[in-house]
Formats: structure tokens, C-alpha cells, sequence
């Protein structure tokens, strides 16, 4: 049966995934659309497509498919479709993949061991020639706390959990998470608990409406003063005057940000000059196309089988 692959990515990126989603689905025949009007598949095609993977469809598309009954993103964020007012009301499914789990988990140990050990301070250093040992905390004593205990959220926390720091979750949706050795906290009075605790806190909350800016000045208030920040989440999360003004009273003493409101962040940000701002370029868990494919035949194959989704979406959640 014919699959749309409706995506809004450079030429190298659209041949890529083509091939690993042909790859994954040998049985079914892949129509690769950037929605542009000179590669658009025939109408009678288009007619009869009833699942669609999508990587930032552009919007109103997906409206054009009568038969539409599945659309499987190709990433886990499913915010930018949830925006497209026109999206059709048909299951919808975010991608759940183990290896993008397990990359997120690295990223994020790797960046709380760099907190931890006090790199950024020890990088001020080198600039201004200082020879100046600093009190190291051992690993138990650096409590660390991740807001979102999603697939990421779990991984991460159960990595940073084996190599020794103490780990508290919180969940926004407050459903149970079985995270060995994790204790989960939940609500809004666990929200506060959460921040209070936290050396170092690890944002990978989905985007909503209620998670929008939810990193404000009173939420980095409850922080302990000089508390670190790794934001691989969403930009939205974060009010980016509030974190400045943190890092600028101390309240916060470095922040890793991998995300932003807009991206690329623009050349004139202030952030890039920030000295208590360690900036990557949204790398922290990229998408591997080849497994990711996978991860999609196989939730294709569910969806024909009649068996229960994996990731599927709760669109008034929002995730």
C-alpha cells in the first residue's frame, strides 16, 4: 500500500529518510512529498493515502488527504503539528524510539558531569590565568531533578541514577513511572519540591499549553542558589529574560541550553555571549533516521494488525 512521507527538509535529509523508511517497508510503496506543487504525487495517489509519516509537514497539507486515518510523526515532539489548526482529527502518533532515548540519556549525563565537575568555572579560570583548586562535592551529594519522566526522562534518570547521583523525577501528568531507585514527584506541590532540591534540574517536558514558560523567575527562585540548568526540552520552557536575570544574581550559576525559541538562535542573541551560557545547536538527541524507521515499520505494522499504538497522542494533553 502507498505511504506518504510528507517533510519539510533539505534534499540530502529527504533522500536519507526515503531510503530508510523504503528500507523499513518493503512491502509498501514510499511517496516522498515536501509539499511543493512540482513534486506533488498524482491526485488519485493522494486519494487513497491513509497513513502519512511526517517531518514538519507544512501546514494544511495533511487536510488534503480524504482517506487519512494515521499520521506518524518522525519525531517525539509532536508541538509544531498540534499547532496546524487544519490537522485532521485521525490518530495521531509521536515516535518512540529506544535509541533516541538512549542518546538523550548520554547527552544529558554527559552535561551534568560537566556541571558537576565545575567545568565552566574552571574554563573562567583559564581565561583570566588562575590557578585556583575548587571544593568538589561528591557525586552523592549533587542532587539532580528531571522535569518530564517520558521515555527520555526515564532513560536519563536511570543512567544518572546507576553512575551515582541522586535522582528525583517530577511528572506533570502525575501517572506512575516505574524508575527504579527514582522517586516520581507529581503536581504542583511536587513541582516546588522538585525545584528545591535540585543542584543541577534537567528540563524534557513535552511543550503545552500548561509548560509554556514554565521555567520563570519564581520557578528559578526555588532553585538552591547557584543551582545548574540543562534545558534539552523545548525554548518555550524557559523565559529567557528571567534565566538571564538569574544568571546574572547568581540565583542560577550556569545553564545549558540546547533548545530555543527560535532556531537557528540568531547570530545577535545575547546568549551566545553569555558567560554563564553553554550553548549546543538542538543536538542533544537527534533523530537517526535509520532507527527511527524502524521504530515507525513497527508501529505501522500494529496499526494493520489492529494492536494498540505505541506513542499515541493525547491532543488534549498535547503530547
Amino acid at each position: 500500500m502507498p505511504i506518504l512521507f510528507l517533510a519539510d527538509l533539505p534534499a540530502p535529509a529527504m533522500a536519507t529518510w526515503t531510503s530508510a523508511l523504503a528500507a523499513a517497508l518493503p512491502d509498501d510503496a514510499i511517496l516522498a512529498w515536501t509539499g511543493a506543487n512540482d513534486t506533488q504525487p498524482p491526485s488519485a495517489l493522494l486519494a487513497d493515502i491513509s497513513v502519512a509519516v511526517v517531518a514538519n509537514p507544512p501546514p494544511g497539507l495533511l487536510a488534503r488527504l480524504p482517506a487519512l486515518r494515521l499520521v506518524q510523526s518522525s519525531w517525539a515532539g509532536v508541538d509544531g503539528l498540534l499547532a496546524d489548526p487544519t490537522l485532521p482529527p485521525v490518530t495521531l502518533a509521536r515516535l518512540i524510539d529506544p535509541q533516541l532515548a538512549a542518546d538523550m540519556a548520554e547527552a544529558v549525563l554527559g552535561h551534568v558531569l560537566m556541571l558537576h565537575r565545575q567545568v565552566p568555572a574552571y574554563r573562567a579560570q583559564q581565561a583570566a590565568a588562575c590557578w585556583q583548586p575548587l571544593a568538589q562535592p561528591r557525586l552523592a551529594e549533587r542532587r539532580v531533578t528531571i522535569l518530564g519522566m517520558g521515555e527520555m526522562g526515564q532513560a536519563s534518570a536511570a543512567l544518572l541514577a546507576r553512575t551515582g547521583f541522586p535522582v528525583t523525577g517530577w511528572s506533570r501528568s502525575g501517572r506512575r513511572v516505574a524508575c527504579s531507585g527514582v522517586p516520581v514527584l507529581a503536581g504542583a506541590d511536587g513541582l516546588a519540591i522538585a525545584l528545591a532540591q535540585a543542584d543541577i534540574l534537567v528540563n524534557l517536558l513535552p511543550l503545552t499549553v500548561q509548560t509554556h514558560g514554565l521555567l520563570d523567575r519564581a520557578a528559578l527562585a526555588r532553585l538552591p542558589r547557584g543551582a545548574g540548568l540543562i534545558n534539552a526540552g523545548r525554548g518555550a520552557h524557559v523565559v529567557t529574560t528571567d534565566l538571564v536575570a538569574a544568571l546574572d544574581s547568581g540565583q542560577v550559576g550556569h545553564a545549558v541550553l540546547d533548545v530555543f525559541p527560535q532556531e537557528p538562535l540568531p547570530q545577535h542573541d545575547p546568549l551566545w555571549h553569555h558567560p554563564g551560557v553553554t550553548i549546543t545547536p538542538h543536538v542533544a538527541a537527534p533523530t537517526d533516521p535509520h532507527s527511527a524507521a524502524r521504530a515507525i515499520a513497527a508501529n505501522i505494522a500494529r496499526w494493520h494488525a489492529g494492536q494498540p499504538l505505541a506513542g499515541v497522542v493525547d491532543r488534549a494533553a498535547g503530547y
